[in-house]
């Protein structure tokens, strides 16, 4: 474990919504590397064209001079290999999962960790391995926890979510099953997806599912690539789903056209939003809506890898653009929306964290509007945020030698 330190905030970015269509100048820039993230910095790859501005995107540079007006500090609090998700206990404790297939039982009071057993074996492999983790709803009742993993088979690789029990002592899972699989399995190790999220009435479970980087299945209602899902907690198709009389995988499809969805979660006024990775530029911030298709591959306001042109999202053209989106890439790992006290001025607003971007982003929610307010330099990839019982924001940095912080308010 790293010792604790306190440091203040690097380098804070405020972002200008650009509000005006108008040419700006090349951008520069890589979503994730051709990996959904997690190539490292530095990926090499052509500048992508350039892309006029339109609501909702910057073209502002992410570097800039020190602030004072910082308004966090960060406490480095412990170390961590791979760390990828993390969740909080009634105990004040919580359970962060790393990639290569350990879920760990960390103490914030001591900055310990202990392993948890009865995890599932995974592929860990490119962007595969161990991922999200939710509690149930009824979990002072149940002790349930959900899984995400990537795992093998027929065809390749694919998402699983699996429901266990946490022992009382959270030593060990028990009785693990598998209750959804992304289908179909195919060959490759990106773009997953697999992050969750309950209803607000508990009632449902939402999983982001990735177009496994083979694009035009996003398009196709009859598998689960590149949709968010919409299931009964025992992983069955909810009642309602928009699709529901194609039959098959298609009953569990909420929405559809998505990327590489790696963020998912309610707002205060129970709406639905997701971040999700654009290929060169593009990344996008959703408001999920039912039966929507959000356009990818067919629309986006980033560019092939190749460079080869994707048509901008346009009106009247079919899909639902997005409430706001990065031109170049911040490369979303998740997202936090902000309800505690202690950055009470943020309360219902959209954290971000950017993995190339080395970045938290704050984006300002009214209703089903969304326009972004700052992004601060971390100098670091961050792979999750997540809101602490007391209100403060614990982010982990992605990677062999991950940190987990926890920031709290500059004095």
């Amino acid at each position: 474990m790293s010792p604790r330190t306190t440091t203040s905030l690097r380098t804070p970015r405020a972002l200008i919504a650009v509000a005006a269509l108008g040419a700006l100048g090349a951008v520069a820039g890589c979503a994730d590397g051709g990996t959904g993230g997690e190539a490292a910095p530095g990926t090499p790859g052509a500048a992508a064209p350039a892309t006029p501005a339109t609501p909702g995107q910057t073209d502002q540079p992410r570097s800039g001079p020190a602030d004072p007006d910082d308004p966090f500090v960060i406490e480095e609090v412990a170390s961590i290999s791979e760390p990828w998700a993390m969740t909080f206990l009634p105990d004040g404790t919580a359970l962060i999962t790393q990639r290569s297939g350990t879920l760990a039982h960390f103490d914030p009071a001591t900055g310990q960790n202990s392993t948890v057993t009865g995890t599932p074996q995974v592929v860990h492999a490119g962007q595969g391995g161990l991922g999200d983790v939710v509690l149930a709803p009824d979990f002072e009742q149940s002790r349930h926890v959900y899984l995400s993993w990537a795992e093998s088979g027929d065809g390749g690789s694919g998402a699983a979510v699996g429901r266990a029990t946490l022992a009382a002592d959270s030593s060990a899972l028990e009785g693990l099953e598998v209750i959804w699989r992304q289908e179909p399995k195919d060959s490759g190790n990106g773009h997953y997806g697999h992050r969750m999220a309950f209803s607000p009435d508990g009632q449902h479970l939402f999983v982001t599912s990735g177009d496994r980087q083979k694009l035009d299945p996003a398009q196709d209602l009859g598998n689960t690539l590149g949709t968010i899902v919409r299931l009964n907690p025992d992983g069955s198709p909810a009642q309602g789903n928009p699709f529901a009389d194609r039959g098959g995988v298609s009953a569990q499809i909420w929405s559809y056209g998505h990327r590489n969805p790696l963020g998912i979660a309610f707002d205060p006024d129970g709406n639905l939003w997701s971040t999700e990775m654009g290929p060169r530029g593009g990344d996008e911030l959703n408001l999920i809506t039912q039966g929507q298709n959000y356009g990818w591959p067919s629309a986006s306001q980033g560019r092939h890898y190749s460079g080869q042109d994707i048509p901008d999202h346009a009106d009247g053209d079919g899909f639902t653009p997005p409430a706001a989106y990065w031109v170049p890439a911040i490369s979303p790992g998740n997202l936090l929306i902000y309800t505690g006290e202690q950055f009470a001025d943020w309360q219902g607003d959209a954290l971000i964290g950017g993995l190339s971007g080395q970045s938290i982003s704050r984006v300002q929610l009214e209703g089903t509007q969304a326009t972004k307010a700052n992004e601060w330099d971390m100098g670091q990839r961050i792979r999750e945020l997540e809101q602490g019982p007391d209100g403060a924001i614990w982010a982990l940095t992605d990677g062999n030698n991950g940190q987990i912080l926890k920031l709290t308010p500059k004095a």
